[in-house]
């Protein structure tokens, strides 16, 4: 995980579950969720996601993940890590789909960056929110595992 950041700004807590209200909307209307690893999908779910992220990673290459997401009716919600593997893996898959027609959102990826300040560059850094996301305050973060 990256460096440490102050996950109790109120703020911030209620911008990021609005944020997710909103994936989770995307997600019920049909719009596939994209994430790179079983820890971004895991962090999502920790954080209030209801949906079932597409998980990169669990495909042979680029070709692959395209060739199982081919439903050109479907809104691709790119929501990739903000460094350098991601950004390489955000520009080949946007490419590639458009190329095919599909519609591509990178609207939620920039919002995650606003919201959080750029201080989230791994989707799976938003597991330091998750239990102001969840409702625990105070000292014991490890209550969140119980809800």
């Amino acid at each position: 995980m990256g460096y440490q950041f102050n996950a109790n700004d109120d703020e911030t807590v209620e911008r990021l579950r609005n944020f997710i209200g909103m994936l989770n909307e995307e997600s019920e209307k049909g719009s596939v969720i994209v994430v790179e690893g079983r820890r971004d999908a895991e962090a999502l779910s920790m954080v209030g996601f209801t949906g079932n992220p597409a998980v990169f990673h669990h495909f042979k290459g680029i070709a692959d993940f395209l060739d199982s997401h081919d439903a050109r009716n479907k809104k691709m919600i790119l929501l990739l890590d903000m460094d350098r593997t991601g950004k390489y893996l955000t520009s080949r898959l946007l490419s590639q789909l458009q190329s095919r027609r599909h519609s591509v959102s990178l609207s939620y990826k920039r919002a995650l960056a606003k919201i959080t300040n750029g201080k989230v560059r791994h989707v799976e850094d938003l597991v330091i929110y998750a239990p102001r996301l969840s409702g625990i305050t105070g000292s014991r973060k490890d209550l969140y595992f119980y809800t």
